[in-house]
């Protein structure tokens, strides 16, 4: 009868024996040598994470036999190492969530034509910074000014990176050093937990808050401000809302208060709307030209939200005023690149028709679809999979709701229908892990026990992409 002594030292022999029928690099590299491999530095380094990965394997005890370090076994997982060091990292995802903006699945998709220019200026050389009429060095905010100044009604325009770096950048420029009066109610913290104040801070203004957190009177910004206040700053709250015994100063009344103590007014509009989507059955949004009409000197917002553009932050407002900001030395640091200007143009385009704007920017058109027609895609796919999935998957279309995302319309409902799959041979959220990590990811949402895919955020085209991939979870042939 062996010993527990005797076992143990039984099994260390075994994994010595082991150990030393390891392949050696050099000869792991001939075999891939003599099949025509070409042997990279990250050829090596996939052989060598290979072969560590066995003897790590026979250390913890989980690799026992010979079999386990079969020729054909260890160029498998070469072939899945190599091909995982070159597989891109920041990949395409279907989004069944039904958010539309979402910020952590890359916010507006863009349009084609948007695409199209990106490619055009990113596949050559370009007018950037080069006036094609003049011959000399030109702007690269020039190539679209004055698309924005028609769009939105102001005077001038600018670009940086994002939203935020537009509030960085103008409070920098107007009021570094200085007051900057706002209602306390507006001291909103958007995604990653970078907030308001903090960008004040940065900027070298000094915060003044003024008024309740549910109400501020005109009366609370007059009484704030002294020779030191710079700046009235409104800041829209497009990402939470306060009901109830609740109430602001209207644009108007602060852009009047600033002329008769001729201060500048600001507002952070956040997630800047193009058009009125009320017209189209969404929720009311102020639409930058009805902001800029209103008569602030500044006014910034996103492209990436409701524009439904590239990530951008966009600064609107008085030629004066954006002039200066332009002169800013802290604007080069925050500057928009070629594709984001091409993009960003392209989209602006097609805002000149807003029919097509409509029907070709896909943010647009996917908040304004009918449940209806988000029905006939949610039918489409269920067609496609009760049958193979009969037994292993219950599948059914159910009527719920989408969310706009990205901060903007919060807590606002969109009618919607979503696939429901309530898996029977292993868990929903199993399911749930098995599409995340499919070869093109799926995201969905849990409710009840059941994985929904909401079709509101599906594209037609990738109806059958998704189909594919539900069935290979299932190890349903496609």
């Amino acid at each position: 009868m062996s010993t527990g002594v005797e076992t143990k030292k039984v099994l260390s022999v075994k994994a010595r024996e082991l150990l030393k029928s390891i392949p050696k690099v050099d000869e792991f590299l001939g075999w891939l040598a003599a099949d025509g491999e070409e042997l990279t530095a990250l050829v090596k380094e996939a052989v060598r994470e290979t072969l560590e990965e066995c003897r790590a394997a026979i250390l913890a005890g989980t690799l026992r036999s010979q079999g386990g370090l079969a020729p054909e076994l260890l160029r498998t997982s070469f072939t899945a190492k190599l091909a995982r060091r070159t597989t891109p990292n920041f990949i395409r995802v279907i989004n069944a969530t039904g958010v539309v903006i979402h910020t952590n699945l890359g916010r507006s998709v863009l349009p084609a034509e948007a695409m199209a220019r990106i490619n055009a200026v990113g596949s050559g050389y370009s007018n950037l910074e080069f006036d094609l009429a003049t011959g000399k060095r030109g702007s690269r905010y020039s190539l679209v000014e004055e698309l924005l100044c028609q769009l939105t009604g102001a005077e001038a325009a600018l670009l940086v990176n994002n939203n935020a770096a537009a509030v960085l950048l103008a409070l920098d420029t107007l009021a570094k050093g200085r007051e900057v009066i706002v209602s306390r109610g507006q001291l909103v913290e958007i995604g990653g937990s970078f907030r308001i104040p903090e960008v004040m801070a940065r900027s070298g203004a000094r915060l003044v808050e003024v008024g309740a957190t549910n109400r501020t009177h005109l009366r609370d910004y007059r009484a704030a401000v002294t020779e030191e206040t710079a700046l009235l700053l409104k800041v829209h709250t497009s990402n939470y809302r306060i009901i109830g015994f609740a109430s602001e100063v209207a644009l108007a009344e602060l852009v009047e208060l600033g002329r008769q103590h001729n201060l500048p007014v600001m507002e952070d509009l956040g997630s800047g709307c193009l058009l009125d989507l009320s017209r189209y059955g969404l929720m009311k949004e102020p639409t930058v030209r009805e902001v800029v009409a209103a008569g602030p000197d500044v006014v910034t917002f996103s492209g990436d939200k409701l524009l439904g553009g590239p990530q951008a932050g966009i600064i609107v407002g008085r030629r004066e005023i954006i002039e200066r900001i332009k002169q800013n030395p802290l604007n080069r640091a925050l500057r928009i690149d070629k594709f984001t200007l091409a993009g960003l143009e392209a989209v602006l385009r097609l805002y000149q028709d807003e029919r097509k704007a409509l029907r070709l920017i896909p943010t647009l058109a996917m908040l304004t679809l009918s449940q209806a027609e988000i029905g006939a895609k949610a039918r489409r796919l269920t067609r496609r999979l009760r049958k193979p999935l009969a037994g292993q998957c219950r599948v059914s279309t159910i009527s719920t709701v989408s969310r706009v995302g990205g901060g903007a319309l919060p807590e606002y409902d969109l009618a919607t229908v979503a696939v429901s799959l309530a898996p029977e041979v292993f868990s929903v959220n199993e399911l749930e892990e098995r599409l995340r990590r499919a070869h093109e990811p799926v995201l969905g949402r849990i409710e009840n026990d059941r994985f929904l895919l909401d079709m509101r955020t599906v594209a037609g085209p990738e109806i059958l992409r998704l189909a594919n991939t539900l069935l290979t979870v299932f190890g349903v042939p496609a």
